[in-house]
């Protein structure tokens, strides 16, 4: 199988949990505890992700400053994005309580959409990424994006619901999300294929930044909001699962 298809795949993967999340709204209704502890652990996770799988192993490939660089710019890039998806209503997007279902609601949830492809396309990216060193996919990554994404599509879609979105469109919505995101994982793949190390380390490095902004900034705030005595745990545990991950079978 072509790299580019299989990244594809594994970008589908990832952003499943959007799907996921929806058909919950529909199944079953969580708790915002039960919802804030998937987030809480999705944070450490994705920190540890960044962290190991972006950062530790860009600098031993590329070197120091094209993963300062890159960070940077990604951290820039994200949240001047973010800042404006935030004043048209997507602020509250990975929220598991009323503020992101009443925006979802105000706007049938098309904003809502825009800041989730926002978060995934730097996560797919990184998906993509990761098999062009041939060490196959980071199961931490993966891990990192589908928890991420579970509350996302959770609460959008009850938001939506309200809204009195008919469910073929939700779940049409979130399934566009999810072929877009595992488009940006096939094309990180093979736009980069042959890519000199450092270029790698870059791209890496800028969807890091990206990523560890989207973690201060929407899904860490979201998570104690949800359970405050818990998240800090939580986040520990996840980062610690995730390095586990990252370290089967070096030791």
């Amino acid at each position: 199988m072509p790299v580019w298809l299989s990244a594809g795949l594994w970008g589908l993967l990832g952003a499943s949990s959007l799907l996921v999340g929806a058909a919950l709204a529909y199944l079953v209704k969580l708790p915002r505890w039960a919802t804030a502890g998937i987030m809480s652990f999705g944070c450490g996770v994705l920190i540890s992700a960044v962290a190991y799988d972006l950062l530790e192993d860009g600098f031993q490939e590329g070197g120091i400053w094209p993963i300062v660089g890159g960070a940077i710019a990604g951290s820039i890039a994200y949240a001047l994005a973010d800042w404006l998806v935030s004043r048209n209503g997507a602020h509250h997007r990975k929220q598991s309580g009323d503020g992101e279902q009443q925006s979802a609601a105000q706007g049938g949830g098309l904003v809502i959409a825009i800041g989730s492809l926002l978060d995934g396309i730097p996560e797919s990216i990184v998906l993509g990424l990761g098999l062009l060193a041939g060490n196959g996919i980071s199961l931490a990554m993966l891990a990192a994006i589908f928890l991420s994404n579970l509350p996302e599509g959770l609460s959008s879609a009850l938001g939506m619901k309200a809204a009195g979105r008919s469910r073929s469109y939700i779940f049409g919505l979130w399934a566009a999300i999810a072929v877009l995101s595992a488009l940006a994982s096939a094309i990180g793949a093979a736009a980069f294929g042959g890519a000199p190390p450092q270029l790698v380390a870059a791209v890496n490095a800028v969807a890091a930044g990206a990523l560890l902004t989207m973690v201060v900034n929407t899904m860490i705030p979201e998570a104690v909001k949800g359970d405050r005595n818990l998240t800090g745990s939580l986040v520990v545990l996840g980062l610690l699962v995730a390095f586990s991950l990252s370290n089967l079978g070096s030791s």
